[in-house]
């Protein structure tokens, strides 16, 4: 029954991603450089965590 639910969550987000994207295409488009802009900011401070460890993590 957890499948049932899942695929049904599933399919509610795909038909709002459509929703979006036919109905506002501008927004869905700020939408994803919004969340690109978020993924790009995690990976700089990872790598920069990174490198403060491979220096001895000094201050």
């Amino acid at each position: 029954m957890a499948v049932n639910s899942k695929k049904a969550a599933v399919y509610v987000v795909v038909v709002f991603v459509f929703y979006v994207i036919i109905t506002d295409p501008k927004g869905a488009a700020d939408y994803v450089q919004i969340g690109f802009e978020g993924i790009s900011d995690a990976a700089k401070a990872i790598g920069d965590f990174m490198t403060w460890i491979a220096n001895g993590g000094g201050s």
